[in-house]
């Protein structure tokens, strides 16, 4: 459908012929690719995109939720600027990595002490690694569906579909690379996201050997539902009982709130990963948590248990950025962000009455997505997108991309900017609109 809207291609379409004679796929990250091909940016600012061929497009997407303040922020960029006259990278510490530091930990009354790392995957995976060192013990368990990065214990389950994720009383491990070994399924336990009774048979079959619950409090690619309170309480006091750990991925949610989603349970998560709007719009990752268990890293100890560096660690041009972007996202900037969300929804649901569409919103703080649902879903489960369903909402969003010049996450999502205006809502809103009419009779054949 994508070939059907007269939109200018010209130099895009030339470039990736070059790109597929050196890159595999013609991309070095398959987030961008589209049929028939990506197309590539010229310039960026605020919340605005501008290709090669010189379209210019409205970013709801911000570079996979990590651009908290949009594009080319100019206090963000006055600030790297200043750092690169001083050097990228060297092999000793910098003040900005401290304050950053005590920036972040100041957030948030649960992180007593944090660590810093180049991506969210890694962030995850070096948590885990510590839950492992500090318990001894080897297994996980996940939410079925979460996503969690690319290291291997951390996918499992992703992509599971009906064909292969087994009775949801024992979910399968499905590995989401194919030759992943089977001791990497075996050590992953995967349980059904709010489903109490279920998941507390689970962990209770595995406790001698589950070192972390691993939850994502609004997971993006289980539905973008805040996780139910009741089943959060249940695990927790579950952990707590068997000396498990429970940690956060909020790689992606830390936006939610100015403490992180986790500020809106009464529960302490041992350890936390973030990654995404901490980099101010480069690589970053972290882990913060508990002092005694982070203790596994510190190399003052004679036994270190968890042996970690990182080349690119901690770089000053990512701690400068990230320092400016987090002082940016105040608690002013912060509610004023959600409010702008919530207006959005407000419009969104509107047009939705008004295109007599089965469309529901789910999301939290300054994220939410689209299902072509009746009602919201609460469990992966509920919200899997089949192939069908995936090939309408592919060719709804090249509509939007290509006809009303709209990007968005390609799960059918938002992710705002404080650069975001009513301005933009209105074309969003708009837009979503005329989609919402054009697809209608598609859409209706989703709906559950």
């Amino acid at each position: 459908m994508s070939n059907s809207y007269n939109v200018n291609r010209k130099y895009s379409s030339a470039l990736y012929k070059r790109a597929k004679e050196v890159m595999t796929g013609g991309v070095s990250r398959n987030t961008i690719f589209r049929r028939p091909h990506p197309f590539y940016v010229a310039t960026a600012k605020g919340s605005y995109v501008t290709d090669i061929d010189a379209n210019t497009r409205i970013d709801f997407a911000n570079n996979m939720a990590s651009l908290i303040h949009g594009h080319a922020h100019p206090a963000i960029n006055e600030a790297v600027i200043a750092q690169l006259q001083r050097g990228t990278a060297y092999t000793l510490g910098t003040a900005v990595e401290v304050e950053f530091g005590e920036l972040l930990v100041e957030r948030n009354h649960n992180f007593e002490k944090i660590r810093f790392v180049n991506s969210g995957t890694e962030a995850v995976m070096s948590m885990i690694k510590a839950a492992r060192a500090y318990t001894g013990r080897p297994k996980i368990a996940k939410a079925e569906g979460a996503y969690h990065g690319t290291y291997d214990f951390a996918e499992i389950s992703q992509i599971a579909t009906p064909d292969t994720w087994g009775d949801i009383d024992h979910p399968n491990s499905v590995p989401v690379t194919m030759g992943t070994p089977e001791c990497v399924k075996k050590d992953v336990v995967i349980f059904p996201y709010n489903d109490i009774k279920r998941t507390l048979k689970l962990l209770e079959e595995n406790k001698d050997e589950l070192a972390c619950v691993l939850i994502d409090p609004v997971s993006h690619r289980v539905g973008m539902f805040p996780i139910e309170k009741d089943f959060l309480e249940a695990v927790y006091n579950w952990t707590r009982k068997n000396k498990v750990l429970m940690v956060f991925d909020e790689v992606v949610t830390y936006r939610v709130t100015y403490s992180g989603a986790q500020e809106m349970y009464p529960f302490k998560p041992d350890m936390t990963a973030l990654g995404k709007i901490i980099g101010g719009g480069f690589p970053v990752g972290a882990i913060a948590g508990d002092a005694e268990i982070m203790s596994v890293f510190d190399p003052t100890r004679r036994v270190i248990k968890q042996p970690h560096s990182g080349t690119f660690s901690a770089n000053p041009i990512t701690m400068t950025a990230g320092k400016v972007a987090m002082q940016l996202f105040d608690r002013k900037a912060v509610d004023d962000i959600n409010k702008m969300t919530n207006i959005a929804k407000k419009q969104i649901r509107e047009a939705i009455k008004e295109a007599d569409v089965p469309v529901v919103l789910t999301g939290a703080g300054s994220m939410f997505r689209f299902h072509f649902r009746k009602k919201a879903p609460r469990m992966y489960r509920e919200s899997y997108q089949s192939p069908d369903e995936r090939r309408l909402i592919v060719d709804f969003l090249d509509y939007l991309f290509l006809h009303e010049d709209l990007i968005m996450i390609n799960t059918f999502a938002c992710m705002f900017a404080t650069t975001i205006t009513q301005v933009e809502v209105d074309r969003l809103t708009e837009s979503l609109l005329s989609g919402f009419k054009k697809f209608k009779a598609e859409i209706h054949q989703f709906a559950k």
